[in-house]
């Protein structure tokens, strides 16, 4: 039998909370588990739209869909590896200009290389890119960025014009100024996500790779960014995932066509754009088509999804 003194009564007479607060707890908790499920009820319902929708051209066509260029709404002969090919080089060229210049902007501005004032700046700038609208970035691509480097263009097709991916000759929007604009459209990600975890870095761990006599970069090699990788990793993963969804500036800079073509100087196209191309005039199987496509970028985002969440609780794991 526990006998509890007066003052023990008080103080848990005191620890008693209201009955209308623990209700209004009580609710906010029923209510947050309503708001999760209700997303993932979202995204079900999205998947199985796109799936119903699909299922007829995945019965007439089958995995050969996946490994078909040729697109012809007059026959009725559809194969999206046109688009599937240039969604995944497109994203994945981005993602390996982008990810030097981000992390190496996010390290310039974090690691005291340049005054205060100017680090602000650079940090505003980084956040108002990432809030231009993607139809302008498009509209720039093609009165501003591709005329300025279609010389390199011609001058990489005529040196290296044995080479598969620079064997066409270079006559506007490609493949080459879509990669670019998408490296405009994910370099504030990376920036923005990689200055944070610098920042979020103890600066015990900065002291002591100071203190044992490591210099600037050799502290920030092997100290600072190992610690701050899995956020870092997370951000790059992210970025992949909205270059690979993006559609109206790709859309208005690639070329748009479903022409397959190894060249990244030569017209190509993406998913979404051919989406965002077709689908208003799409009419029968054509619908069920360009959905069978939109599924399979649903499910290559789904995989970078599963693959971030994989390599961040890796890097968690050995950093930390």
């Amino acid at each position: 039998m526990v006998i509890r003194s007066e003052s023990d009564q008080d103080q848990f007479t005191l620890r008693r909370r209201p009955w209308a607060e623990r209700s209004i707890d009580r609710g906010f908790k029923r209510l947050t588990i309503v708001l999760a499920s209700l997303v993932a009820v979202v995204l079900l319902g999205i998947f199985l739209t796109v799936f119903s929708g699909a299922r007829e051209a995945m019965a007439t066509f089958g995995l050969s869909f996946l490994v078909t260029s040729g697109w012809d709404p007059v026959n009725s002969q559809y194969g999206a590896f046109t688009a599937i090919y240039g969604t995944l080089v497109s994203s994945l060229l981005a993602l390996f200009i982008a990810v030097p210049l981000g992390v190496g902007t996010a390290i310039f501005i974090t690691e005291n290389l340049i005054p205060r004032s100017w680090r602000e700046v650079i940090g505003v700038m980084v956040e108002l890119l990432a809030a231009i609208p993607s139809v302008v970035l498009g509209l720039w691509a093609i009165f501003m960025m591709e005329p300025l480097i279609r010389p390199f263009l011609n001058l990489l097709h005529q040196s290296l014009g044995w080479f598969p991916l620079f064997s066409t000759t270079p006559k506007g929007p490609g493949m080459a100024p879509a990669v670019l604009i998408l490296v405009v459209m994910i370099l504030p990600i990376i920036t923005a996500i990689s200055r944070d975890a610098l920042n979020q870095v103890p600066q015990e761990l900065r002291q002591g790779a100071y203190g044992v006599g490591s210099t600037r970069w050799i502290a920030i090699f092997n100290v600072i960014l190992p610690a701050a990788l899995s956020s870092i990793i997370g951000g790059v993963m992210l970025a992949l995932g909205r270059a690979m969804g993006e559609t109206m500036a790709v859309t208005m800079i690639i070329g748009n066509s479903m022409n397959f073509s190894w060249s990244l100087l030569a017209p190509g196209n993406t998913i979404s754009a051919m989406l965002a191309n077709q689908f208003g005039e799409a009419d029968g199987i054509q619908v069920s088509a360009l959905l069978y496509a939109a599924l399979i970028l649903m499910l290559l985002t789904f995989a970078v999804n599963i693959m971030a969440q994989w390599i961040v609780r890796k890097f968690s794991l050995s950093y930390n």
